[in-house]
């Protein structure tokens, strides 16, 4: 359409309301208006086309005029390209939108939606960091302890957006690159920093409270914990690499913040927090104000012994009644997964701004009081038509018109309607090389359960002489989109299985504890998926203050997927990692050793996980004070997986199946068990710092001191 037959990439919409007593849009004030509009638009060298009621054909002006007569629209087409046309967009907004005497003039229509949702989410950002910043530093230092021990995680977090945000802004050189991929990048850079510094910070902890001294306990923390979080990160990473395999620009884009966010973050927490930490020495936990905080509200200090701690009570609860704890809590999540059953996938349009949106305005008044609607308008193109005759040509748009829910098409050879020529064409069509393109103008919604659907009407019309045709608009994007994901989607599911499982058997060597891992992740999200459907496709709790279209974005659910089946394993690994440090220690092995294993691993990283899926649920919920709807859809789904995933599904399910599967969980086939033997992660032991003198330089033992220099 934009290459042969000059046609915009994008449609401005300008909404020209004029009151009844001056006419409405037939009066001589909307004409006025309408006719300067027109007359300087289409000088613009960026403008494809321009359509009014005031300029086409007496045939279809009444479908560019509001059923009360008071609104007549200008449609313009504009070319560039998707970020060129944004562009252009805002500049005739700027130029032609505002009052004119008693005429109002309303930008809006598809290009003036990407206009304003760029700027809304910009301001969204600049909301997210003022909240969630704050909010996540009061609540570190509840963790932490010290204002100075909080302070680390914001450090690593801000340097991972700052440098994920400016390679980002590199990337855009080369490749489209979605404007909601820097609201990600701000989410998980702070949630990430959080996870990674708090789990090394924690074992420094440890150490230190075990006797090492500084330099002793770093080494054995970067050991331990800090290989822990690499293997998380690259867990983590691999998962959203997995979006790259879609065809959508908008997917691609969230694998490239991502991966970017994941490898700065966690170099971040490997280089930046280590050396805080050396830096900070004993002082990291100065100005500690939990003690205060616990005389004020008469709260008891931390439990003596692992035994005693909140966590292995509820790993020996779910141990000592792992039948009953996993079935209930997979019966909960499977009910609240239910209403994903009746998903109905559809296509974000205008509708995810709020009313105050002049492109939201325009939209609701197409759907309310137009019978031209550019979102369900269609465009039909037959590539080669050098063999059609105008007869055939009239037959392909009549048999057009007749079908189910089409109100008129407009052909070369006239205006069709229910079968009949109406009159000469309504819009710009024509034949051009030996193409041809009609309009379709159909009553259908985007979105319908209806068997055949109304695209699939059009597509049994028999081409004219038996040619191949082509459909475009809003069915066709969401019909093209959900069948691009569905195709992709078991590929993408089969590389992020495997990812996980070949990651998780480096690490614990076993067969069955990555099986378990992947179902166990699956399962903690259902929960989300249902809320999604129930809230923003049902409308329920208020659609959470945003419009209940009657369909999900197909592609929130699997981006969603991606990024929190990615953080889920980032959990996984980090309580599987102790809890398989613990069994190695055990002495025959038995099942009561893996219940101890399980129990004293929960009670190691349960405050650390829920701590984190607490900051980590701020950085996320901050989403939710976007007013871009699809981003309050992707913040509170975020926020739900990972607080699923770290209370029922961490705390109960786990230590249930673990308990249930016995020492079974380490067992591998004996050819699997040699691979890792060879090849896979395996504990080194305590870590001595060991030195050896070498001209007032220090140099590892068993490196030659040439090697060293």
């Amino acid at each position: 359409m934009a290459g042969k037959f000059g046609q915009g990439d994008l449609q401005l919409v300008f909404a020209v309301d004029a009151p009844d007593a001056h006419g409405g849009a037939r009066g001589t004030s909307a004409r006025a208006v309408g006719h300067d509009i027109v007359d300087r638009v289409a000088g613009y060298p960026f403008v494809a086309d321009v359509q009014s009621p005031w300029t086409v054909p007496p045939a279809g002006a009444d479908a560019l005029i509001s059923g009360d007569g008071r609104t007549g629209l200008v449609v313009v087409g504009i070319a560039g390209g998707g970020s060129e046309a944004q562009r252009h967009a805002e500049e005739l907004a700027d130029r032609f939108a505002g009052t004119r005497g008693d005429v109002t003039v309303t930008a809006g229509g598809p290009a003036m939606a990407y206009v304003e949702i760029n700027q809304q989410s910009e301001r969204d950002l600049l909301m997210m960091e003022a909240l969630a910043i704050p909010f996540t530093f009061l609540v570190l230092v509840g963790v932490f302890g010290g204002l100075l021990a909080a302070s680390i995680p914001l450090l690593v977090g801000i340097w991972a957006i700052v440098g994920s945000t400016a390679l980002l802004r590199l990337l855009t050189h080369v490749t489209e690159v979605s404007t909601f991929a820097l609201n990600l990048t701000i989410a998980m850079g702070l949630a990430l920093a959080v996870d990674y510094t708090l789990l090394i910070t924690s074992r420094f902890r440890e150490e230190r409270a075990a006797g090492s001294d500084v330099e002793t306990a770093l080494c054995q923390t970067m050991a331990t914990a800090g290989r822990t979080v690499l293997f998380s990160a690259t867990t983590v990473g691999l998962s959203m690499v997995a979006l790259v395999l879609f065809p959508m620009y908008f997917l691609k884009s969230f694998a490239f913040a991502g991966l970017t966010v994941v490898a700065l973050t966690a170099l971040a927490a490997l280089v930046i927090a280590p050396a805080a930490i050396v830096l900070l020495g004993d002082r990291i936990d100065a100005l500690d104000l939990r003690p205060m905080a616990r005389r004020t509200f008469r709260r008891p200090g931390p439990a003596p012994t692992l035994e005693g701690t909140f966590w292995y009570r509820t790993a020996r609860f779910a141990t000592r009644r792992a039948l009953a704890v996993g079935i209930g809590v997979t019966v909960l999540l499977l009910t609240l997964g239910a209403p994903f059953l009746h998903v109905k996938w559809g296509f974000p349009d205008e509708r995810m701004l709020p009313t105050s949106a002049s492109a939201r305005q325009v939209g609701d008044q197409l759907r309310d009081d137009f019978g031209y609607n550019p979102a369900t308008a269609m465009t039909i193109v037959v590539p080669d038509a050098s063999d059609v005759d105008a007869g055939e040509l009239s037959r392909f748009a009549r048999d057009l018109s007749a079908t189910r829910h089409v109100t008129s098409v407009s052909a070369p050879t006239g205006t069709f309607s229910g079968g009949a020529l109406r009159g000469p064409p309504s819009a710009p069509t024509g034949i051009v090389d030996g193409s041809a393109y009609l309009t379709v103008t159909s009553s259908a919604p985007t979105v319908t359960d209806e068997k055949p659907s109304p695209l699939d009407w059009i597509h049994s019309v028999v081409g004219p002489n038996d040619e191949p045709f082509l459909v475009g608009g809003i069915a066709q994007v969401t019909h093209d989109n959900a069948e691009a994901i569905s195709a992709r989607l078991p590929l993408v599911l089969l590389v992020i299985g495997a990812i996980t499982f070949v990651l998780l058997f480096m690490l614990t060597g076993s067969l069955l504890l990555p099986i378990k891992a992947v179902v166990l992740n699956v399962l903690s999200l259902t929960a989300t998926f249902g809320a999604l459907v129930w809230i923003f496709q049902d409308g329920a709790l208020g659609a959470l203050g945003t419009t209940a279209t009657g369909s999900l974005v197909a592609h929130v659910p699997v981006l969603l997927f991606c990024v929190a089946f990615g953080l889920s394993m980032d959990y996984e690994v980090f309580l599987i990692s102790r809890i398989r440090e613990y069994w190695l220690k055990g002495g025959r092995q038995t099942k009561a050793d893996n219940d101890e294993a399980i129990a004293l691993g929960l009670s190691r990283t349960g405050r650390i996980v829920t701590a984190a899926a607490l900051l980590m649920a701020i950085s996320f919920a901050a989403l939710m004070a976007s007013e871009v709807s699809i981003m309050r859809m992707f913040g509170l789904g975020l926020t739900l997986a990972v607080l699923m995933d770290a209370t029922l599904v961490r705390m109960l399910l786990v230590p249930a199946f673990m308990h249930l599967m016995g020492p079974r969980n380490w067992w591998a086939p004996e050819g699997m068990a040699r691979w890792h033997g060879r090849f896979g992660l395996r504990e080194c032991g305590r870590v001595a710092p060991a030195r050896r003198s070498l001209g007032g330089r220090h140099r590892m033992p068993g490196i030659p001191a040439r090697a060293w220099r």
